[in-house]
């Protein structure tokens, strides 16, 4: 299931405003810079940093 492209131009990572990287296999966005992943649920982006995970 994939994200709304007008969403995926406006999400930036909550913790350093980086660009996200859309990982459609794996239902997540990820941070490269700060090494942080975000997981997608029911097609809601989970965007709090305490509910990130490192990668």
């Amino acid at each position: 299931m994939s994200l709304d492209e007008r969403l995926l131009e406006i999400l930036v990572c909550p913790k350093c405003k980086g660009e996200l990287e859309y990982r459609e296999p794996e239902d997540a966005l990820l941070c490269h810079a700060c090494r942080l992943r975000y997981r997608i649920e029911e097609e809601i982006p989970i965007m709090l940093i305490d509910e990130a995970e490192s990668f």
